[in-house]
């Protein structure tokens, strides 16, 4: 499914009209929905306990879990921009097509970094 989410982020980037008014924010959406299911997983199979904690929370544990803090540091940097950009505010522009398909592309390595080897990505 996450893979799936990211191809839909995609197509709302490049459809017609391309990155104006909602869209943007959606695709943010569906690419910060990718990354926590991704983050879901890890938690489902290392720490059980750590999905009934705040997304806050597992952002501050997260470096000792996997015990990779410069990983971490990325996914806690994508994923607050990803939040940033799922909420309108009147004084910021919506993110361009560049930067969401480059949370998109850092979202899909993040990913693949956060999977254990055995595990084939899904669609």
């Amino acid at each position: 499914m996450t893979a799936s989410l990211l191809r839909h982020a995609r197509r709302l980037i490049a459809g017609p009209g391309g990155p104006a008014g909602v869209w943007p924010r959606a695709a943010a959406l569906l690419s910060r929905q990718a990354l926590e299911e991704g983050l879901d997983r890890l938690w489902e199979n290392d720490r059980p306990g750590m999905a009934d904690t705040s997304r806050r929370t597992q952002m501050l544990c997260l470096g000792q879990v996997i015990e990779d803090e410069a990983l971490a540091a990325d996914v806690r940097a994508a994923w607050s921009s990803l939040s940033r950009a799922c909420h309108h505010h009147h004084y910021e522009l919506a993110p361009t097509a560049a930067e969401l398909e480059g949370w998109i592309q850092q979202t899909e390595h993040l990913l693949a970094s956060l999977e254990p080897a055995s595990t084939a990505p899904d669609g």
